[in-house]
């Protein structure tokens, strides 16, 4: 359910259970979180994270929420193997976002998406709460109002307002999704892993 694709340098994982709107089961959890601990050993200098159908991901299965994964640690540990590699991190967002999921997108370094996505976070109304780090990477982004918004309104953002409110850095179309992603980690691509890992940590994680 997670396909892993490497091209030299850049890696690219897909969410790949669509039918089921790329929803997370623990397996899939621990199989990116795998797969980017490996990404490190190699020294690959950017990765994309995306999605196979029109949703990157609708959170987490249900069935496994029922049997625990909603409060698991396994979250926020792929968030922290996430925001903690040395490498040019891209979201290629084919689709809404929602609960969980939202996560290893906040720790990302870079979010791109389709005009169509709508990202929302519904711990409020599931009686959940959200993983430890996401209220403060959501409000580095968008401030503490609109994470409330987010986390205790209930909001759901289209794409457009996303980008205005810095939760997403950009929209284009569906076709040029994985291009453009490509093209934002080009120069990472051609650089060494030492240099891309000194820029990256001139910037402040969020």
């Amino acid at each position: 359910m997670i396909n892993v694709e490497l091209d030299g340098r850049l890696l690219t994982l897909t969410l790949n259970r669509p039918d089921k709107a790329n929803s997370l089961t623990r397996l899939m959890l621990e199989e990116l979180d795998a797969a980017l601990a490996h990404a490190e050993l190699k020294g690959v200098r950017a990765v994309i994270l995306t999605g196979a159908g029109n949703v990157f991901s609708a959170g987490a299965d249900l069935d496994d929420a029922r049997a625990g994964l909603a409060v698991d640690p396994v979250w926020e540990r792929l968030s922290a193997r996430v925001a903690g590699l040395p490498c040019l991190t891209i979201a290629a967002l084919n689709g809404t976002l929602a609960g969980g999921a939202m996560g290893m997108v906040l720790a990302c370094d870079v979010r791109l998406s389709v005009a169509s996505a709508k990202f929302f976070y519904p711990v409020m109304k599931l009686g959940f709460l959200p993983q430890p780090t996401d209220p403060r990477r959501m409000s580095a982004l968008i401030g503490p109002a609109r994470t409330k918004m987010i986390l205790m309104g209930g909001a759901r953002i289209e794409a457009a307002e996303a980008l205005d409110w810095g939760l997403i850095d950009r929209i284009t179309t569906p076709e040029a999704l994985i291009a453009e992603a490509q093209a934002v980690a080009q120069d990472a691509m051609a650089a060494s892993a030492d240099h891309v890992a000194a820029i990256k940590r001139l910037v402040p994680l969020t």
